[in-house]
């Protein structure tokens, strides 16, 4: 029993530290997926772009290491079930990107907000922690499951056994598993890095490239700390698990469940059965990550809302991004970033939702 509360610390500890350096590094780079979005569609700049691009490829390339040296076993992770609910995804996308921009920030900028002092973001990250509980266990579950997942295909029927590009690839193809990987993720890897640095102005932005490393190795390291470390037997069944971790299986950054999962341990505290996980001290972590670097810069201040049109539209897209993040299976951190380091088709269609979504919604905003 004391090994399995060693291994769950190490998981929960660990992903607290790494999530002070996400913090730190994302409020130092003014890393934002919503803000790289809005900065092509109104300005034709692709400077924050190419930095969460240049965050991914790095976090495809490790995890893909990470997979093919026998490390960690995505396969588990849940974004590569095989079954697709592929309606739940794209709606739920498209619903976290119409919500993140109505609130002028996803999960993760606002929890970088509230670090620095937001208000605002407080109450944004508490109507969505709101909503993504009742999505996960509530009166939004059941519509989620009701009318949204069982829209899936199954992908075992086409004798696949995850939804992986490149498992894809080996089923169609013949190829071995680890060469499909070693395929995909160095295609995906080069196409992204010649895009992300053909443009000079990027080059020379060393706080960029070096942020988006940094960021993306974060992703990396977080599926090692609960796919390797983490992993060990349970002393009850005497099975191989993974400890410290919501899903009890092998995760990496992902915003939205966690919020829900750090109001719920808030209100019930006194449960026995409810734990600190990686999830909420990543969530902590990155909170605290943020106020380190409000008070190194000095740039610590209460901010408030704008305007009662402004409380309005942050309530609606916090709930929107509740409901949209935990119908998709993650945020542009837990699927733009995390999920798709995995190379899953799920996640490809995730992102996609929410960047549509948030694309339309600007689009709509500047409509005059």
């Amino acid at each position: 029993m004391e090994n399995t509360v060693n291994l769950a610390a190490w998981v929960v500890w660990g992903g607290f530290a790494l999530a002070l350096v996400f913090g730190f590094v994302a409020s130092k780079t003014n890393f934002c997926t919503m803000g790289a979005i809005s900065d092509v569609v109104n300005m034709e700049h692709w400077g924050r772009m190419r930095m969460w691009l240049l965050a991914i490829t790095v976090a495809i390339a490790g995890t893909g290491l990470l997979q093919y040296f026998g490390q960690i076993d995505v396969a588990r992770s849940v974004y590569q079930r095989p079954t697709l609910p592929w309606l739940s995804l794209l709606v739920g996308g498209a619903l976290f990107g119409v919500g993140m921009t109505l609130a002028g920030g996803c999960a993760n900028k606002n929890l970088l907000r509230v670090g620095g002092g937001s208000i605002r973001s407080f109450v944004v990250l508490t109507f969505l922690a709101i909503s993504a509980y009742m999505t996960l266990k509530g009166l939004f579950a059941q519509w989620r499951a009701s009318l949204l997942d069982p829209v899936s295909i199954d992908l075992t029927r086409f004798g696949v056994k995850t939804q992986s590009l490149p498992d894809l690839l080996a089923g169609a193809s013949g190829l071995p598993a680890k060469t499909a990987l070693l395929v995909v993720a160095g295609i995906v890897t080069l196409a992204l890095l010649g895009f992300v640095f053909k443009d000079k102005r990027f080059r020379g932005n060393l706080a960029q490239v070096l942020g988006a490393v940094v960021l993306g190795a974060i992703i990396v390291l977080g599926w090692y700390l609960s796919g390797h470390i983490g992993y060990g037997e349970n002393p009850d069944t005497l099975e191989m698990t993974y400890f410290g971790t919501n899903t009890r299986t092998i995760e990496s950054f992902s915003f939205v469940a966690p919020t829900a999962y750090s109001l719920e341990l808030m209100m019930l505290w006194t449960d026995k059965s409810l734990r600190v996980t990686f999830g909420i001290a990543t969530a902590l972590g990155v909170v605290l990550g943020s106020l380190a670097w409000a008070l190194y810069s000095k740039t610590f201040r209460l901010e408030g809302f704008a305007s009662i049109a402004d409380l309005r539209n942050q309530i609606i897209g916090a709930t929107l991004m509740g409901f949209g993040g935990v119908t998709a299976m993650g945020c542009t951190v837990g699927q733009g970033l995390t999920g798709i380091s995995t190379l899953a088709l799920g996640s490809l269609l995730a992102l996609g939702g929410i960047v549509a979504g948030s694309v339309a919604t600007l689009k709509w905003q500047n409509r005059d």
